[in-house]
């Protein structure tokens, strides 16, 4: 569960040790992911785990001043506090920096924060919340700012834990802002960073937000290649059918090539390349093998793939929520048409 893998240091993975984590570096932290995507069947909680190092934990420790750091990061290390990351709103979805929440300047420095922030993962439960929010509204990208916002304060509400298709064990919900109070130290970074930081952060989230679904997948083909030899029909195997076994061989093919987009978005960031065509690539190809892989387990598994009890078709469930976190996969291939200098 969510507190075993904070005992176990997959949540400080890439942390400091001065703030209890284990200063490993991203690409060391991917593989944990995958290993961990690997190892536990329960998809919500490993994309869970992705999500708080990949959003709300990078941005302390990117854009965190130390007297943020050491508030926040040692419980969200250790599992006592949850982080959230609040960019979507109901009509802002892909135009993303279309945002109507807003934070008014007060005369103490300080700010006043109202708005929506809507199918936020974390959101009915987190302690802090990263929120972007407009500082001057109608100044678009440029108006943008980030705060932190911890959830006990008065006007923050959370709402609801929403039902999904998928990946049921992650709360998803809304948050409402209705006069928040910030002081002046809730700001990351300057007034007007916040299009900055979150492009900075989403790029490195699509990158490898899908490194637990890449080791699932993994667990998804063992899983169905030993189905596939101890499940007889005809007198035989099912793996000795040619229809069974090409299906088994797009899986390894998919899942192969997932994991090496995933592997060339960890070494662009190594290098220090921008991650924008990587990131997006890694997402698009993960996303769509993980959906085609899915519906390839259900048809080999039979009447099993489709009912809930043996659990195939809940991989199915999962993996369709990936063609619209982090950015939808048709946005994503006009993001990599434009850097061709195409669409």
């Amino acid at each position: 569960d969510w507190q075993a893998c904070a005992d176990h240091g997959v949540l400080g993975s890439m942390v400091a040790g001065e703030f209890g984590g284990r200063d490993r570096s991203l690409a060391s932290t991917l593989l944990t992911l995958e290993g961990l995507g690997h190892g536990c069947t329960d998809n919500g909680l490993t994309f869970a785990v992705a999500s708080q190092i990949l959003s709300t934990q990078l941005v302390l420790e990117r854009f965190g001043t130390d007297a943020q750091q050491r508030r926040w990061l040692p419980g969200l290390v250790d599992g006592s506090l949850i982080g959230a990351f609040a960019m979507t709103e109901l009509e802002s979805g892909s135009d993303a920096f279309s945002l109507t929440a807003t934070a008014e300047e007060r005369p103490d420095g300080g700010y006043r924060l109202n708005g929506h922030k809507a199918y936020i993962t974390f959101g009915p439960v987190c302690d802090l919340c990263v929120v972007f929010a407009s500082t001057r509204p109608g100044a678009g990208a440029w108006g943008v700012s980030a705060f932190f916002v911890p959830t006990d304060l008065p006007g923050v509400h959370r709402g609801d834990v929403r039902s999904k298709m998928g990946m049921r064990t992650t709360p998803f919900g809304d948050l409402e802002l209705a006069d928040v109070d910030l002081p002046p130290e809730s700001l990351i970074g300057r007034p007007g960073a916040g299009a900055s930081i979150f492009s900075s952060i989403i790029d490195v989230e699509r990158s490898f937000i899908f490194a637990p679904q890449v080791g699932a997948m993994q667990r998804q083909l063992e899983a169905t290649i030993e189905f596939a030899r101890t499940r007889e029909q005809g007198g035989h195997p099912i793996a000795r059918y040619q229809a069974v076994a090409h299906r088994i061989a797009a899986m390894k093919e998919r899942h192969e090539a997932a994991r090496l987009f995933l592997y060339r978005a960890a070494l662009a960031e190594a290098r220090g390349d921008r991650l924008t065509m990587a990131a997006s690539l890694a997402k698009i190809v993960a996303c769509d093998a993980g959906i085609a892989s899915s519906m390839d387990a259900a048809v080999v598994n039979g009447a099993r793939g489709y009912l809930p009890e043996f659990e195939v078709e809940r991989q199915l469930r999962d993996a369709m929520g990936g063609l619209v976190y982090s950015g939808s996969t048709d946005v994503l291939r006009n993001v990599v048409a434009r850097l061709l200098g195409v669409g």
